[in-house]
């Protein structure tokens, strides 16, 4: 597994080294593109920075459109429009569970999805004319030229080696070519150990990403009043964190069911999950935004509510400005 990890991350870096050299070509989008990525196959926090930085750039009072894979998706044309910036259009099982639930988190964003992110920025500026671009996952599609590189990088990436024989899609080096660096985790490390591993990538374009609990909700989107003794339903990469940020608020937890990452539930499974979370006395089913698209059409005995979450990142002044320095490039 090492060797086949030290061969996975040189052929990771020799491709890195043929865009920077011209040999493989970059196309560019007639607006500035920014692209969210990470070092890891997942569970390192993107997800909600990509969702920040577009409702950043769109405060600001500038055209967004979020542009993504659509992993796991079963669409396979060259771009579908997810959703429009006033509704959602796509469903999770054609689009992927993470566009579809950024589309229903950010109104007035365009998201849409596509393999060839380029062609699927072209279509976007040929449809909704020219605007900032958000690349979702994309520090390794390196077809598409980026304005700026922002990189979440879990703690754990600078000692983790490349596929198969850990979780990196490329070697841990290559977070030096990030522009801006968000360390997301774990949220345990001290302030001093952040410094001392991230000291190499350069104190001033790193900063600290901190996960925060934002309200609940219902499948509808409304606020509802936080359950008391909830019962955890998942299905992400680290759902351990997702444990985590319910422990934080305090109270109860009657138990959990936790599935591998972007699983399709069933209604059966559904059942099952809610006989049991009656059996230990639960009031509702807790779940997160991501997951509660995936859910089937399905009238519980119990509550569902999604927890909704937020990031903070430290010095955001100076992030934010340098986001918007390049977002306010001409669009026109």
């Amino acid at each position: 597994m090492h060797l086949l990890g030290r061969a996975f991350g040189a052929a990771a870096g020799l491709r890195v080294e043929a865009y920077r050299r011209g040999l493989f070509p970059r196309a560019r989008l007639q607006g500035p593109v920014i692209s969210v990525g990470n070092l890891s196959v997942g569970g390192s926090g993107k997800t909600p920075v990509v969702a920040h930085v577009a409702a950043m750039i769109r405060d600001a009072g500038l055209p967004v459109a979020v542009l993504s894979r659509g992993y796991r998706g079963s669409f396979r044309g060259e771009a579908l429009v997810v959703a429009d910036g006033r509704s959602v259009l796509a469903t999770a099982a054609a689009a992927g569970d993470e566009p579809v639930m950024l589309a229903r988190e950010l109104d007035g964003v365009v998201v849409a999805v596509g393999r060839r992110r380029d062609r699927v920025g072209r279509m976007i500026e040929a449809r909704f004319g020219p605007r900032v671009h958000l690349l979702d996952d994309g520090f390794q599609h390196l077809r598409l030229f980026r304005d700026l590189d922002v990189l979440c990088l879990d703690l754990r990436d600078l000692a983790d080696r490349p596929l198969p024989a850990g979780r990196l899609r490329e070697r841990p080096q290559a977070a030096r070519r990030a522009d801006v660096v968000l360390v997301t985790g774990p949220d345990e490390a001290s302030p001093d150990d952040v410094a001392a591993a991230t000291a190499p990538l350069g104190a001033g374009r790193t900063h600290r990403v901190h996960r925060r609990p934002d309200g609940f909700r219902d499948a509808a989107g409304l606020p509802v009043t936080p359950p008391r003794v909830p019962f955890l339903l998942a299905g992400i990469a680290r759902p351990e964190r997702f444990a985590a940020d319910v422990a934080s608020l305090g109270g109860r937890v009657a138990g959990r069911r936790f599935f591998p990452d972007h699983h399709g539930f069933t209604v059966a499974e559904l059942v099952d999950v809610v006989a049991e979370a009656t059996r230990l006395g639960a009031d509702a089913i807790l779940t997160t935004a991501k997951d509660a698209v995936r859910l089937p059409p399905f009238v519980p005995d119990l509550p569902l509510v999604i927890l909704r979450l937020s990031i903070d990142v430290s010095d955001h002044p100076r992030f934010r400005e340098r986001v918007l320095a390049v977002a306010r490039r001409s669009v026109a």
